[in-house]
């Protein structure tokens, strides 16, 4: 009998090894998988069948997460394209006979929802840091980068110093897939980044005595540093842009809870607005698949038709 823990893990070794997923994708489909291990119970792959999907898609429709709210469609089908995936390995890679992956249906969704911020709430959230301190430097430069490259924060946050030319105004940019990239740099936004980067070469050493040029564009700069940190350690975090981001729109007064994704969704809106083609947005957004930047003609589309009227 095959032990479904073991070849789970073989499973996420696969992705991280042969298919070079990220690191996020990793930790989304063992979370996902693990959910789904631990409500079935079962220990053999060959145990999965059809009406224990049922009953799982039944469990999560009703479940209430930390902030008692159900889950949505999208969330759903997350759990059942990772369990997908899995099938799918077993049968290829392991010779294990397990339920075909097609018989997983998807829940159906309505269109996707984007949300983006107007020019007037751009301004009003891009006024909040005080750009007279080093954390209102940093923030400052964190939010015109995230709105002029419609950065993912993933990436943002993974920056280094050697990624970024001042003088050119482009960024290196390591997407999903380990796929490079260049995105380019507004005016407003460089001379935001090279305030940062002066301040930070500049205190950078009594900071972690390391080269400046060594080290992570964006650094955290709350708490005590021990003694032997280095600055890897002291790396901006996912966590603490969402964190950055919750609390200058909170300041800004802006009631639709703009994410840092809300962001990138407002920079390939604006460029669509704009006229940029959409092949272009696909490029700069770091997309695999065109049908992925096409939802934002979703929110374009109704405007350009009360252009007409």
């Amino acid at each position: 009998m095959a032990d479904i823990n073991k070849l789970l893990l073989h499973y996420l070794e696969y992705l991280e090894l042969e298919k070079n997923r990220s690191d996020m994708t990793l930790r989304n489909y063992d979370f996902y998988l693990r959910r789904f291990l631990n409500f079935s119970k079962i220990s053999d792959p060959v145990s999965l069948t059809p009406s224990l999907v049922r009953d799982f898609k039944l469990y999560l429709s009703r479940f209430i997460d930390k902030s008692n709210e159900k889950l949505i469609n999208s969330t759903i089908n997350y759990h059942l394209i990772a369990l997908r995936g899995f099938l799918s390995y077993l049968i290829r890679q392991e010779n294990v006979d397990v339920m075909p992956p097609d018989k997983i249906e998807l829940l159906k969704q309505g269109d996707r929802e984007i949300g983006v911020l107007d020019e007037d709430q751009l301004e009003r959230l891009l006024k909040q840091p005080n750009r007279e301190i080093p954390i209102g430097i940093r923030d400052f430069a964190v939010l015109q980068l995230l709105f002029s490259t419609g950065l993912r924060v993933s990436e943002l946050v993974s920056l280094d110093i050697s990624d970024i030319n001042l003088k050119t105004r482009e960024i290196s940019v390591l997407g999903k897939g380990r796929k490079r990239r260049v995105v380019f740099v507004s005016d407003r936004a460089a001379e935001a980044l090279e305030d940062w980067v002066a301040w930070r070469e500049k205190n950078l050493k009594s900071l972690v005595g390391l080269q400046a040029e060594m080290t992570p564009l964006f650094l955290q700069l709350h708490g005590r540093k021990p003694k032997d940190a280095k600055a890897e350690d002291l790396r901006l975090g996912v966590r603490g842009v969402q964190y950055m981001v919750d609390r200058y729109a909170l300041k800004a007064g802006l009631v639709n809870k703009p994410s840092p994704h809300t962001l990138r969704h407002s920079f390939a809106t604006d460029l669509l607005r704009h006229g940029a083609d959409i092949r272009s947005v696909q490029e700069m957004l770091g997309h695999k698949n065109i049908a992925t930047t096409q939802i934002y003609t979703h929110v374009t589309n109704p405007q350009l038709k009360e252009v007409h009227r």
